[in-house]
């Protein structure tokens, strides 16, 4: 059910301003100069060391190269430490400059304010999206402000059992909430766009009907009392555009998911705190979790196609990091509510299913190569689309490095060139040149192990928060699995992003392919499959630096370990058993477990009944158009949604466009009936079942002819339905 056209009243209307908690220039260009400043000294004087380490035998065209890498590597580097070391520095004290203060926001009234929470889907789980759903509806009408929000499942499922799936579902949901009116399920023709093109097709068809729209991901949930505070926030702030809530990783349970989950609800923190310093009201956005001012975005943020060919060219797929670049260059504000709390997601379960996320998100952070150097961006937009790029390019960076520290040890065994010994040009650090290695790897690594360090101690001035996480001592063990995990990952995360920049640089784009959220555990063959090519470059790679210096190869060990390992790492990480031993153990725990939210608590507990009474599996293959014909209920509501979609004069001309109404659809359903639903294949299914005259015939047409005119798949799903 959709609300009609003639029902949209556009909200009041509001323009930017210079005022609320909107910096002065002056202080934002002097938080964002000491914070890059910060880096930028931390990089140049451990250079300066790693450069007089490389002086020591004299300087080659690799070593220049080995130089150039690492300044660039340990700059990102050094930026992640400056942002864990502001966070913990903050952390605790009244920092002014956040969005959330002061928190008399919280006495505004929202009455009157329309806002709409809309859920994009791509082949999900209906089940869990619509549980998802039921926790945060339940929590919102808690607070009282119910009427102020409506609810939307954007649909661009593309495979007929989803569809229909979806359909009774939503229907189930809106039955047992009482909420017929609040809401509203719709799904494309066309998932031109993806999901960017589904919030902008629904915004241009009732956009103008709300005031915010909040954007949720499949797998999202938020407290009621978070959402209001978003809507306070925004009316309190006029100059605002977009509020990005920090979501924590929650319902993991795998055991890689709960080492990521914990990382997440441990480290986060402290690094968004360090964010949030220098980003002020020129934030970033994520994509979900968020709330938007409806009428500036769909003005400023109907995002261009690229130029060129895929894949840089074409849809721009990381569309937040653009949209929120885009708001800012009109003024309007972005900011991170990151000490809001009451904001979930889930992870993926496994190394491959993230590995298959990051390949999504890889190419679209390529993308704003292309809008980088774009007219009237503001600087700090640059900043974040930058650091998206190099979050990625990084990889194929490091591997450079290691490529070419090995070429320069086979050039020194085979050419048996000796090594020319100079002084080196800090000759007051008084070390010979394994002591000099040895100090920068040192500092290399607390750099990188201190943001973790500093979470921990964090963590121990704050007791009630440390027993959140099973106590300090139980936190601390967890904080060392997880380093000795993400140490072993980390290679194996340098490969893949490596193949996929190099992938990606040769022209091969990536398919719209929906996230697996389930924890059921890689299987041998399929992380072979995935890992074996991870598994030889280990073993040959670290033979090569075993054969030709063996002091270099403890130095490489922990590399070729996480290559070698990938296999049983993958497996053994991805199964749930081993995450239900670790939370056992009191380990990896996060205070989403310890202290569940009513909301998790009962998402959980439907979920697990859901799945124990086997309705959480998804539909048989084929189910979709059987059910949307041959059972009276789906085939109610499913003809009943198409009907009224074409009340929209868009949707309408573009079901026209699919056939609707037209001869071919009729031949689709006599096939249908002669031969069973498998005559038809993906996208005949969808003709047909996207025309309402023709599915309320067949529907008919199912029932009331004789047995020997129906094909057996027909005969068979009644004595089905009839059991």
């Amino acid at each position: 059910m959709n609300p009609s056209p003639s029902e949209l009243q556009p909200p009041a209307q509001t323009s930017p301003r210079r005022a609320g908690v909107w910096l002065a220039p002056l202080v934002r260009s002097w938080r964002l100069f000491v914070f890059y400043s910060a880096a930028v000294i931390l990089t140049g004087l451990i250079s300066l060391m790693f450069a007089d380490l490389l002086w020591r035998t004299g300087w080659t065209g690799g070593k220049v190269l080995l130089m150039a890498v690492f300044v660039v590597l340990f700059f990102l580097v050094a930026i992640g430490c400056i942002h864990g070391l502001t966070g913990f520095l903050l952390s605790g004290t009244a920092e002014r400059r956040r969005i959330t203060h002061p928190p008399d926001f919280r006495t505004r009234s929202i009455e009157g304010i329309t806002t709409a929470i809309v859920v994009p889907i791509y082949n999900e789980s209906a089940a869990r999206v619509c549980e998802g759903l039921r926790a945060t509806y339940k929590s919102l009408e808690a607070t009282g402000q119910l009427r102020s929000f409506d609810f939307f499942l954007l649909s661009d499922s593309d495979h007929p059992d989803r569809w229909v799936e979806e359909e009774c579902r939503w229907y189930e949901l809106v039955r047992e909430l009482d909420a017929l009116g609040r809401i509203y399920y719709r799904r494309r023709t066309r998932n031109e766009g993806r999901k960017s093109g589904n919030i902008s097709d629904f915004l241009r068809t009732w956009g103008s009907r709300y005031r915010y729209f909040i954007v949720f991901d499949a797998d999202s949930l938020m407290r009621g009392d978070t959402l209001v505070d978003l809507v306070k926030l925004m009316e309190t702030h006029p100059d605002v555009g977009m509020i990005q809530t920090v979501p924590g990783l929650v319902n993991a349970t795998s055991l890689f998911g709960r080492i990521q989950q914990f990382s997440n609800r441990l480290y986060a923190p402290i690094f968004i705190t360090g964010l949030n310093f220098w980003a002020q009201g020129v934030g970033n956005y994520w994509g979900h979790n968020a709330i938007i001012r409806t009428e500036p975005f769909m003005h400023y943020c109907d995002l261009p196609q690229l130029p060129g060919r895929k894949p840089f060219g074409g849809q721009i797929l990381s569309h937040d990091f653009v949209e929120a670049a885009l708001m800012l260059k009109e003024n309007w504000q972005v900011w991170f509510a990151y000490d809001l709390p009451g904001s979930y997601e889930e992870g993926p379960q496994d190394m491959i299913s993230n590995a298959q996320r990051d390949r999504r998100w890889c190419q679209g952070n390529l993308q704003h190569a292309m809008v980088l150097f774009a007219r009237g961006l503001r600087g700090t937009s640059r900043i974040h689309l930058l650091l998206g790029i190099m979050g990625y390019l990084a990889s194929p960076l490091w591997l450079l490095f290691l490529l070419t520290f090995a070429w320069i040890l086979i050039f020194k065994e085979y050419t048996g060139l000796s090594e020319i010994t100079v002084g080196a040009f800090t000759p007051f650090l008084l070390m010979t040149g394994m002591q000099h290695a040895f100090l920068v790897f040192a500092i290399c690594m607390g750099v990188i192990f201190l943001p973790k360090i500093l979470a921990l101690l964090d963590l121990a001035l704050d007791p009630e928060r440390s027993r959140a996480f099973g106590g300090l001592r139980k936190a601390t063990l967890s904080a060392l699995a997880e380093t000795a995990f993400s140490t072993l990952h980390a290679p194996l995360q340098m490969l893949w992003h490596s193949n996929f920049v190099g992938t990606i640089l040769l022209g091969i784009g990536v398919h719209w392919s929906p996230q697996r959220r389930t924890a059921d555990g890689l299987t041998w063959a399929t992380a072979t499959r995935a890992h074996w090519v991870h598994t030889l470059i280990g073993l040959l790679w670290g033979g090569a630096v075993w054969m030709i210096d063996h002091p270099s190869f403890w130095w490489f060990a922990p590399v070729a370990a996480g290559m070698v390992l990938s296999i049983p790492l993958s497996v053994l990480t991805s199964r749930s058993r081993f995450g239900e031993l670790a939370q056992q153990w009191d380990l990896l725990l996060t205070p989403e477990e310890t202290h569940p939210p009513s909301e998790l608590a009962e998402l959980r507990e439907r979920l697990r009944l859901l799945q124990e009474s086997g309705e959480a599996a998804p539909h048989a293959l084929h189910s979709g158009l059987t059910d949307a014909a041959l059972d009276p209920y789906a085939n109610a509501i499913h003809v009943s949604l198409l009907r009224e979609s074409m009340l929209n004069p868009v949707q309408a001309e573009r079901m026209r466009q699919l056939g609707v109404g037209q001869p071919v659809v009729q031949e689709l359903s006599k096939r249908a009936l002669t031969h069973g639903p498998t005559a038809l294949n993906t996208q005949e299914q969808l003709q047909l079942m996207a025309d309402p005259d023709a599915m309320s015939r067949l529907h008919r047409q199912v029932w009331l002819l004789p047995a020997d005119e129906l094909a057996p798949a027909w005969q068979a799903a009644m004595r089905r339905l009839a059991r």
